[in-house]
């Protein structure tokens, strides 16, 4: 019984003109997160992709457990591939899915023909696969608005498919088609779902971490790389720029005003990140950024922040409240790692008393007692670059 991976695209279907750009990079995706899983054909007809091991080798359940981690696949579900008989169809979905159909009270049938020249259409091919079930598992009975499980149905030009219910898939679009950013990542919640949301667009990431030595550790900055590789599942390969970041705090510290200390730093990580940005053909900044969540995200320090940039910087999470972005973080396995207790450069030079509504121009005289210029030229200058590949 030949088993296969049938893929639905979603959001990709609706693209028009381009549509065929975007098929062609989730192809090379889905062939990048199949490799070191055995040989694979895939390719896609009617708006499904088509996985089809090559050997005996080729690892299914793995390519299903990754594959549905790829953006712009709508569902997906292991399927078993049979010619065009009707008592073909019947033998296969009766063997195939005894598994589940053993073990639950009611079922229904969904059956879709493509092909016009098959003798039976949709309603016919249900009728005949529902009655053949029904005699072949008594403890069935038929339920078509709330059914225990759903006996699919495919025929399509090439072949017949059987299978169950669809898993669903990441969605989004391919990533790859929707331009190129840095992230500015911490170890917190917030900015790895950031960048999960963006990737889901199609951006390809960049990362940006800040780490303040010998007030941050290792294991903190491990943690983000940790971060990254569980973002990567989805977002596929990218590359961490390190900045070293303690001299600058310190400078901040010694010539700059206490309540001004955050907003001062934020504007120096948003030019540091720019540069990186713009050395890596990233063409816009991603922040984790939730508007009034903490005193650095008040509408006014955000403007004080952008300020200091000059390319758009994307803040996918400003209209959300922590529960929905835990919610997310939750469902990419980022939540755990990310509650650690490992401290990073936004924690160890907390001022007591932030100004929550900080205006532009005297932000902008504090920062006259600093060479702004000099501090960011030596910091990119010693970023240190780690791959990170995704896990799988």
């Amino acid at each position: 019984m030949k088993e296969i991976i049938l893929l639905k695209l979603g959001e990709v279907v609706l693209k028009g003109l381009n549509r065929r750009s975007f098929e062609e990079t989730l192809l090379k995706n889905i062939r990048r997160r199949l490799d070191g899983l055995g040989s694979f054909e895939v390719h896609e007809r009617q708006s499904t992709i088509y996985v089809t091991p090559r050997d005996e080798d080729a690892d299914l359940f793995t390519a299903q457990e990754r594959l549905s981690k790829v953006f712009g696949i709508a569902s997906l579900t292991r399927a078993c591939e049979v010619g065009k008989k009707m008592e073909t169809i019947l033998d296969a979905a009766a063997e195939y899915l005894r598994g589940p159909l053993s073990a639950v009270k009611t079922f229904k049938v969904e059956s879709k023909r493509s092909d016009k020249q098959f003798p039976l259409n949709s309603p016919q091919i249900c009728k005949e696969a529902g009655g053949y079930l029904l005699s072949k598992f008594p403890n069935l009975r038929v339920d078509v608005n709330h059914p225990d499980y759903t006996v699919r149905i495919e025929v399509r030009d090439a072949a017949a498919y059987v299978h169950g219910n669809a898993e669903r898939g990441a969605g989004g679009i391919p990533v790859g088609t929707g331009g190129k950013a840095a992230i500015l990542i911490s170890g917190g919640i917030d900015s790895p779902v950031a960048a999960w949301m963006m990737a889901r667009r199609g951006v390809e990431l960049t990362a940006v971490h800040f780490a303040s030595p010998p007030y941050t550790s290792e294991r903190a900055e491990q943690k983000v790389r940790d971060l990254l590789t569980k973002v990567g599942a989805y977002a596929g390969r990218m590359t961490m720029f390190t900045v070293p970041f303690a001299k600058v705090q310190e400078q901040i510290m010694a010539n700059c005003p206490e309540e001004l200390f955050t907003v001062i730093m934020r504007r120096l990580m948003m030019r540091c990140a720019e540069k990186i940005a713009r050395n890596e053909g990233c063409g816009a900044l991603i922040t984790g950024e939730s508007l009034g969540q903490v005193a650095s995200q008040t509408l006014e320090a955000i403007v004080c922040t952008d300020a200091a940039a000059n390319m758009p910087v994307f803040r996918p999470l400003i209209g959300m409240d922590k529960r929905e972005i835990v919610e997310i973080s939750s469902r990419i396995d980022t939540y755990e790692l990310s509650i650690q207790p490992y401290e990073d450069c936004c924690t160890v030079f907390t001022p007591k008393h932030p100004r929550t509504k900080p205006a532009l121009k005297y932000v902008e005289k504090a920062e006259e007692a600093l060479d702004c210029a000099a501090l960011v030229d030596e910091c990119v200058a010693n970023v240190k670059k780690t791959p990170i590949t995704p896990l799988g």
